[in-house]
C-alpha cells in the first residue's frame, strides 16, 4: 500500500485539470495578447479560470491577479503594498510563525528602512489580539497573518484580527496568506475585512506554477514585475493559460460537495490522532479539534530524528514531511516550533502528516501500523 501524507507540501493534479491544461496545451495554445481567434480562444480561457476562482469567494473579477503563485502572491502583496504606502508609514506587523514566503519580504523590506513587529504566539500557535491591537500605531500600513499555519495547523483568528486593524487605524492594509486555507474553508475575505489574500494551485489539486493574489478594489498596490502590462499593468507577462484553466478547475472542485470534503478530512484527522494518542513516545502539537485545520497534524517522537523517521517511513511507502517542503530540504531550526515553544529535543523529532480527500482511513490505518512496528526500533539507536 502507498500512502502519501504530504499534501500540504503539495497535492496530486485534480484528472479534469490536467485533461483542461492539456487541451489548452495541444489545441488553444494562443497568446492570450495576441489578436486573432487564437489569441481570442486563449483570453476566454483566462476569464473563465477567472469567473470560477471569483465566485468561490464572492469578489469582482477585477480583484483578481493570476501569479505564478503562493510566493510571488505573498510577496508582491508585501512588498507591493509597502512600496505603494510608504509615504504613509514604514511600519509592519506579522507573526513568528509564517512560511518564508512571508518571513522574507518582511526580512527584505527591513533592509529597505521599513520596521516590522513579530507577533509572539501561543503554544497552538495562535497569535494575541491583544497584543495585535498594541503593535497597531498611525505610522502601520500593513499587516499579514497566515489563515492556517503550514507545519501545525493553528488556525488564527482572521476576522477578529481584521476588526481590531480596521477600528484601530483604517489606512492599514490588511493581508492574509491564504495557502494552507484555501480550499479547506469557506473564505469570502470582503466580509472578512481582507483586502489581501494569497493562494496557491498546487495546494488544492490545481498544477504547480500558477495562483493568485485577492487585492480588494483601489487597494493601492505597486507592481513587482514589469513588462507587457498584462493584468492592468499588475503583474507583466503574458499569462499562464494551461495553469490558470487547471487552477480555475480545481477551485471549482474545491468547492464541491464542500462539508461533505471537510467532514471527511475531519474523520481521517480525528482517527490518526486517536492512533497517535495510543503511543506513549508521540506527542501531537497544537489544537487537535474542529478549531484546528482539517488536514495538517504536527507529531514529536521522543529519541527519532525526524529525517531517519522519514526515510523509514518513505521504505514502506509512507510520504510524510519533516516541516515546510519549502525548507525541509535545507534543514533548520523550525520557527513555527521555536515559537509555541516546543522541547529543545523535539526541535528535530518532528513530523507533519498532511492529509486530502483522496486519502483512505485504510491508509490512515496501514500509516498508524507502521509507525507502531518502526519508532519502538528506531527509539533503540540513541543519539551521542
Amino acid at each position: 500500500m502507498e500512502a502519501y501524507f504530504d499534501n500540504s507540501a503539495t497535492t496530486k493534479c485534480s484528472a479534469k485539470a490536467v485533461e483542461l491544461m492539456t487541451k489548452v496545451l495541444l489545441e488553444d495554445y494562443g497568446n492570450p495578447s495576441s489578436l486573432h481567434l487564437k489569441g481570442v480562444d486563449a483570453e476566454d480561457y483566462i476569464k473563465e479560470a477567472r469567473n470560477r476562482i471569483c465566485k468561490t469567494m464572492k469578489i469582482n473579477e477585477n480583484e483578481l491577479i493570476f501569479t505564478s503563485g503562493g510566493t510571488e502572491s505573498n510577496n508582491l502583496a508585501i512588498i507591493g503594498a509597502a512600496m505603494a504606502n510608504k509615504r504613509s508609514g514604514k511600519h509592519l506587523i506579522t507573526t513568528k510563525i509564517e512560511h518564508a514566503a512571508v518571513g522574507s519580504p518582511m526580512k527584505f523590506l527591513e533592509e529597505q528602512g521599513f520596521t516590522v513587529t513579530y507577533l509572539d504566539v501561543d503554544k497552538d500557535g495562535i497569535i494575541s489580539l491583544e497584543e495585535l491591537e498594541q503593535a497597531i500605531t498611525p505610522e502601520t500600513i500593513l499587516v499579514s497573518i497566515m489563515y492556517v499555519n503550514n507545519e501545525i495547523g493553528a488556525v488564527e483568528p482572521i476576522e477578529e484580527a481584521a476588526k481590531i486593524i480596521k477600528e484601530k487605524n483604517p489606512n492599514t492594509l490588511f493581508h492574509v496568506d491564504a495557502i494552507q486555507a484555501y480550499g479547506k474553508y469557506q473564505i469570502y475575505p470582503k466580509r472578512m475585512g481582507v483586502d489581501m489574500m494569497s493562494v496557491s494551485g498546487h495546494k488544492i489539486h490545481g498544477p504547480k506554477g500558477i495562483g493568485f493574489l485577492y487585492v480588494k478594489e483601489k487597494t493601492k498596490l505597486k507592481p513587482i514585475i514589469y513588462g507587457g502590462g498584462q493584468q492592468k499593468g499588475m503583474r507583466s507577462g503574458t499569462e499562464n493559460v494551461p495553469g490558470a484553466a487547471g487552477l480555475g478547475q480545481a477551485a471549482m472542485e474545491a468547492y464541491e460537495n464542500f462539508a461533505e470534503k471537510q467532514n471527511y478530512l475531519y474523520e481521517l484527522k480525528q482517527a490518526f490522532i486517536e492512533g497517535i494518542e495510543d503511543f506513549e513516545w508521540a506527542h501531537v502539537n497544537g489544537k487537535t479539534g474542529r478549531d484546528s485545520a482539517p488536514h495538517i497534524v504536527s507529531v514529536s517522537f521522543d529519541n527519532v530524528r525526524s529525517e531517519v523517521l522519514l526515510h523509514t517511513l518513505e521504505d514502506r511507502n509512507i510520504f510524510v514531511s519533516a516541516g515546510s517542503a519549502c525548507s525541509s530540504n535545507k534543514p533548520a531550526v523550525s520557527a513555527t516550533l521555536q515559537a509555541i515553544k516546543v522541547k529543545k529535543e523535539y526541535l528535530d523529532s518532528t513530523v507533519r502528516f498532511s492529509f486530502s480527500t483522496e486519502n483512505t482511513m485504510d491508509e490512515v490505518d496501514y500509516c498508524l501500523e507502521v509507525l507502531g512496528e518502526i519508532v519502538p526500533v528506531l527509539r533503540r539507536y540513541t543519539r551521542h
